[in-house]
């Protein structure tokens, strides 16, 4: 795959919380980093993800009473997974990686910083109707398809990956930069993101003429 001056790097939510020792690690996720910065050397043009959540967010177990981390509760806009305290605003953990050598990216888009809905995608908050504005910036720039890598394979990667998909562009997700918080969900993940029509490729098949 050659990169085209159209094309961008969506880098999701590489932060110390999703690292380990962070408040809700995945599983492998620090090896990813020198993934994508080599394959963010590879690319004109990249944004970078952040979850910005404030403290009292209310996908956060310590927000209901007598839940625990991985329970699902029913919000305002269906059913969602209870996370330990996470990238709250302003903390070290919301910090994206200091391993993370992007210095190109043109955005940071912020996002989840909304008390009382979540937000996996980068493109909407789980209510699936409330935008971002990534799809506009992008859309401005005259991007058409969507490289992605990150954390998590399984949550904030998926989800950007079909929003990005069901607003118009071409979707590339590069899996060895990716890890998933759920291993048993990966198989899913992937068919659910081929039957939409994303293409998964490795970094190594990404090329550019630069």
């Amino acid at each position: 795959m050659i990169v085209a001056e159209t094309d961008v790097l969506l880098v999701v939510d590489v932060q110390n919380d999703f690292l380990t020792g962070g408040s809700l690690a995945v599983p492998g996720g620090d090896a990813i980093i020198p993934v994508v910065n080599a394959l963010a050397a590879r690319f004109a043009h990249v944004v970078l993800t952040q979850d910005w959540h404030p403290a009292s967010h209310l996908s956060f177990a310590s927000q209901h009473r007598g839940r625990k981390p991985f329970d699902t509760v029913r919000l305002s806009y269906g059913e969602q997974t209870l996370w330990p305290d996470h990238c709250v605003q302003g903390t070290h953990g919301a910090a994206l990686s200091a391993e993370l050598d992007v210095p190109h990216a043109e955005l940071i888009l912020r996002k989840g910083y909304h008390r009382t809905i979540d937000s996996y995608s980068a493109f909407y908050e789980n209510d699936h109707a409330t935008a971002t504005g990534l799809a506009g910036y992008l859309r401005q720039r005259g991007f058409r398809r969507v490289f992605l890598a990150g954390l998590a394979f399984d949550y904030c990667v998926r989800w950007s990956a079909e929003d990005a998909l069901r607003d118009g562009f071409a979707v590339v997700v590069v899996e060895d930069g990716c890890r998933s918080i759920d291993s048993a969900s990966v198989a899913l993940t992937r068919d659910a993101l081929v039957g939409l029509g994303a293409a998964l490729a490795h970094a190594g098949d990404v090329v550019t003429t630069r």
